[in-house]
């Protein structure tokens, strides 16, 4: 199992971005569109930690892990079969691969195919 990208969704994108590259010494891009305006770090082990405002009013702060997958459409499938709720069916993210968000338990995770 391994988390490929981590996604943090605040209000306060620059200071979350300078503390952890202050804590962890790693580097922020500009805001990538394709990952909603997410300020992107490439961290050593090959995932990505993003941070970005929430798109839209009713978007909460939220930090959530997205699982990397080997087929995105039989992970669905295993949690809608365990009653996991999917908020966002599997979406085609430009040049990142695939990603689909669901919620089981109350809490936000994500899967990831390249």
């Amino acid at each position: 199992m391994k988390v490929h990208y981590l996604e943090i969704v605040t209000q306060e994108v620059d200071s979350t971005c300078a503390t952890y590259t202050q804590l962890h010494d790693v580097t922020f891009s500009e805001s990538d569109p394709a990952l909603g305006n997410a300020r992107v770090a490439t961290l050593a082990n090959g995932g990505m930690i993003g941070v970005r405002a929430p798109m839209h009013e009713s978007e909460s702060p939220v930090v959530r892990p997205y699982m990397l997958v080997e087929d995105i459409d039989a992970a669905v499938a295993a949690i809608e079969n365990e009653g996991g709720q999917i908020a966002h069916p599997p979406m085609e993210c430009p040049g990142h691969g695939k990603f689909a968000i669901y919620i089981q338990g109350g809490i936000h995770q994500g899967l990831w195919q390249l």
